[in-house]
């Protein structure tokens, strides 16, 4: 089995390795021009669990939450940069703007967002509490975001 997952798979691959008594986190995002910020944030991700497994939205689930314009690049290209990085152990791809329905089945241990968010801003929270899932916010890289590297493109 290779680093992307098919969605059907992957509950059923957290459900052995926690059998396994590994721990499982998992974070989500569009992860579209791979920036030092995003490795550093899958690199802090990691390091709460034995395995990171990585919830990547579709295009089009991109397409619904940023617009028509985005992504930049298509999924299987993201996936793919992801698969490439140690601290990834696998990928999975979901249609939905949120992974609420996907974090309900799989039931990691950790999982992590943005510090911009909070317990009470965060859409998954009744999730998180509901299947006793552990959230930690983690710090943005200054000035590093997918948003700032297309505007500075389009300067030029």
């Amino acid at each position: 089995m290779g680093k992307l997952l098919r969605r059907e798979k992957v509950a059923e691959l957290v459900g052995n390795l926690h059998k396994e008594g590994k721990t499982v986190v998992t974070t989500n995002g569009c992860f579209d021009i791979l920036h030092v910020g995003h490795v550093r944030y899958l690199q802090k991700t990691k390091s709460f669990a034995d395995v990171l497994v990585v919830l990547l939205n579709s295009d089009k689930s991109v397409r619904s939450i940023k617009g028509p314009e985005r992504p930049v690049n298509n999924e299987n290209d993201r996936a793919e940069i992801l698969c490439a990085l140690s601290c990834v152990d696998y990928v999975v791809l979901f249609d939905e703007d949120s992974p609420r329905n996907l974090l309900d089945e799989i039931k990691p241990d950790v999982y992590t967002k943005g510090a911009d968010y909070t317990m009470e801003t965060l859409p998954e929270a009744d999730i998180m509490k509901k299947n006793n899932i552990k959230v930690e916010f983690i710090s943005f890289v200054e000035g590093k975001s997918t948003t700032n590297i297309i505007n500075q493109i389009n300067k030029h």
